[in-house]
């Protein structure tokens, strides 16, 4: 039982990180492309003011996702962390890259500096979703053995797991652009949230499409995970298929209230559709579950420490988006105009 909620606990946070974090993610995604200097302008100013006072705090999910992972379930973390070192270690390199580029092109005067700090930035938020999504997608398949003591290139390329990396990136870009259009219209600025609209319906669909791709190619790769997923966790999917579907409609109508909480649905349906369907094994194919990773008395403890993290967090995070939401957090150099 314990073992249990120790692994919904996890769920929780790798779904704030996947539907906060992610969408920072998605956020250089569209900063990528958004064209030239001038011609993107505008939505890369919309993009820096939207994630500066919140971009770095959502990493707070990611480091608590791995102390949970690794104390709870250390066999489980140790299979991970050596099968899928090299996909791990370059998503790590993106975040640091990608914080470093962000945080320096605020200080860089010359043109040439800010366009390869940009660069920088926008590559490592499309490049660290994927591998995040190839380490996924290789623990989905059964490919992360659990005694695995090195690298391991078969745990991480299959066609799954590049499927999954795709997919990462395309949510991440989804989540993005959905924020962003709310973003927009509360600065009553009409034509960026348009401009946001139709990206969010090309994401949404090209999302949705891969999606469904990759549960296909999943029955070849792990027919047992795909029996579940169709099976005791199909309601999630179809809450996720039925979310995606709403926003869609909404984006088409400009019926855009309430359009954040549908896409963060969405986008939760499919993390946690995953978990129930994998629940109780932690690595496909192996003999590892949530019962046998650490001692009870380690997972009583974690348990008491979520709490109280989520007691002291949760109401920081809170305070946070509420005095973003009201722009109060915004410098004079990056006032709206």
């Amino acid at each position: 039982m314990i073992a249990t909620v120790v692994g919904c606990v996890l769920l929780a946070v790798i779904t704030a990180y996947a539907t906060f974090g992610g969408a920072d993610f998605g956020a250089g995604f569209w900063n990528l492309l958004a064209g030239g200097d001038v011609a993107g302008q505008r939505p890369r100013k919309l993009i820096e003011d939207s994630i500066t006072p919140v971009w770095e705090s959502n990493h707070v999910w990611l480091i608590f996702a791995l102390v949970l992972f690794w104390t709870g379930y250390p066999k489980a973390f140790s299979a991970v962390m050596s099968a899928d070192a090299v996909p791990l270690w370059l998503a790590a390199l993106g975040i640091v890259l990608r914080g470093a580029a962000f945080a320096f092109s605020k200080e860089t005067l010359g043109l040439g500096g800010r366009r390869a700090l940009g660069a920088t930035f926008a590559l490592s938020s499309v490049l660290t979703p994927f591998f995040m999504g190839c380490v996924v997608g290789g623990i989905a398949t059964g490919a992360v053995q659990a005694d695995a003591t090195s690298s391991d290139p078969a745990s991480w390329t299959s066609a799954t797991s590049i499927l999954c990396g795709i997919l990462f990136v395309g949510a991440c870009a989804y989540l993005a652009a959905v924020y962003l259009v709310w973003e927009a219209g509360r600065r009553h600025d009409l034509e960026l949230q348009t401009y946001f609209v139709h990206r969010a319906q090309v994401a949404g669909t090209a999302t949705g499409l891969v999606s469904v791709a990759t549960l296909v190619h999943l029955r070849d790769a792990n027919g047992l995970l795909f029996d579940r997923l169709t099976g005791r966790a199909l309601p999630l999917v179809i809450l996720a298929g039925v979310c995606g579907v709403l926003a869609l409609g909404m984006l088409i109508t400009r019926r855009l209230r309430g359009l954040r909480e549908v896409a963060w649905l969405g986008v939760a349906a499919v993390v946690w559709g995953w978990g129930i369907a994998q629940y109780p094994t932690m690595l496909p194919g192996t003999s590892l579950t949530i019962s046998n990773g650490a001692p009870t008395a380690t997972l009583d403890t974690l348990v008491v420490l979520a709490v109280f993290a989520f007691v002291v967090v949760t109401p920081s995070f809170l305070l946070l988006f509420w005095l973003h939401g009201r722009q109060l957090l915004t410098s004079d150099e990056s006032e709206p105009t």
